[in-house]
């Protein structure tokens, strides 16, 4: 009885907090869409996001290796992406090859982390 008196409390502060970040910050986020929009067609932003990426990953996985040895299909997969990302960033092969290589690189990226969580939760 006290566990599911629990699970009701615990249901109770996460639908309110659900609410409470529906009603403040869906009216924000609905605001500023048009500098989103903006973002969305600028270039730098694509840089930026590697700029952010590259060093993330390369943090998160080398500490994982420190622990358990990664394969090194997860450090090629996880290379693609960065690379992916990279040459969609560059914008180097065309307007026509950004988006489908920087969702490639993303999706590839976001492959290798969640192989490296699945191995660290497996562990």
């Amino acid at each position: 009885m006290k566990n599911a008196a629990a699970l009701f409390d615990a249901s109770a502060v996460a639908l309110s907090s659900l609410c409470l970040l529906h009603c403040l910050a869906l009216p924000l986020l609905a605001a500023l869409l048009p500098l989103f929009g903006a973002w969305s067609e600028a270039e730098w932003v694509h840089g930026v996001f590697v700029l952010i990426a590259a060093p993330l990953t390369s943090y998160a996985l080398w500490r994982a290796h420190r622990h358990r040895p990664l394969p090194v299909a997860l450090w090629l997969l996880a290379g693609s992406g960065l690379a992916l990302l990279l040459a969609g960033a560059c914008g180097g092969l065309g307007e026509r090859a950004e988006t489908p290589l920087t969702v490639a690189g993303s999706l590839a990226l976001a492959g290798a982390h969640l192989w490296n969580a699945a191995r660290r939760h497996a562990h």
